[in-house]
């Protein structure tokens, strides 16, 4: 009889760290304080529409104060940026997502760059990208964040662990990267230039797969008892899949995240987190 891998339940963990963020928020509403995530849409991307609701309804039930912005779709980057500026400006926002991706043709760097600091609750500000690089983890990318909470929660070792990432993005191959190497895990990062990417991925006790592909790895490509993090989400046909072919990889893996229900959750999760994190600091009641 074959022995399946673990799943890694994503909801769970997710029930925790809503239920934590609770406790923080209403110590914070003590003293008067409500945490408030402005939270930015240009257009009306059904999935980004989704994605919004899903973030408000996460910050419903942990206390946190939440409110969307829409846009149309015609908007400018100046129009963006003078949106954000006003957010940055009202001392009851303490942190501001600008929901990508953005309508055709225009460019989000100069959006997201306009974000305070403190309020980058999506931590992808070049002041705390370069943070987290120097090894001070101030507001950090989310799915990696939620990748790191579930190891420990798990209680995996990451000091001299073999991690592998497949997919380089700024949103979750780099800042993972880094990340890992701050917990002195020795880390391989490959994408789509790879060569042999079979011989990286068999390499790994811990695996993140965040390329976009779906069913990319395939049993023979992962190490026996490896932990395996998907993020990918795709659609195919009428189904959600990630880029791990998850049935033949459980049969394989130590333990596996499934999709949906896996990193997704853990992601929103982080962003409660950092919510919190930057209301606490702004207003000097950090634990």
């Amino acid at each position: 009889m074959i022995k399946l891998a673990a799943i890694i339940d994503g909801k769970a963990l997710a029930a925790e760290v809503e239920k934590e963020s609770l406790a923080r928020a209403k110590r914070l509403a003590e003293k008067g304080i409500v945490p408030g995530l402005a939270t930015l849409l240009v257009g009306e991307n059904p999935a980004s529409q989704m994605y919004i609701r899903l973030k408000h309804s996460a910050c419903s039930r942990a206390g946190i104060r939440s409110e969307n912005v829409l846009l149309p779709e015609s908007s400018t980057e100046e129009e963006i940026i003078a949106k954000i500026q006003e957010l940055n400006q009202r001392e009851d926002i303490n942190g501001i997502l600008l929901q990508l991706p953005l309508p055709g043709g225009l460019n989000p760097q100069r959006a997201m760059m306009s974000i305070l600091p403190k309020k980058d609750v999506d931590g992808f500000h070049p002041l705390n990208m370069g943070s987290l690089l120097l090894g001070v983890e101030r507001l950090v990318p989310c799915t990696p964040l939620g990748i790191i909470y579930a190891l420990e929660r798990l209680d995996i070792r990451l000091e001299g662990a073999e991690v592998v990432i497949v997919g380089h993005s700024n949103v979750v191959g780099k800042p993972l990267a880094a990340m890992m190497l701050n917990r002195n895990a020795t880390v391989q990062v490959c994408h789509v230039f790879t060569r042999d990417l079979a011989e990286h991925t068999r390499d790994a006790e811990i695996l993140v797969v965040a390329a976009g592909v779906p069913g990319l790895i395939r049993k023979e490509m992962v190490r026996p008892g490896a932990y395996v993090f998907d993020v990918g989400i795709n659609r195919v046909g009428d189904r959600t899949v990630g880029d791990v072919e998850y049935e033949a990889v459980s049969e394989i893996a130590g333990a596996i995240t499934p999709v949906p229900g896996g990193v997704g959750p853990l992601t929103v999760a982080m962003l409660l987190r950092q919510t919190l994190k930057a209301a606490e600091e702004q207003t000097g009641s950090s634990q």
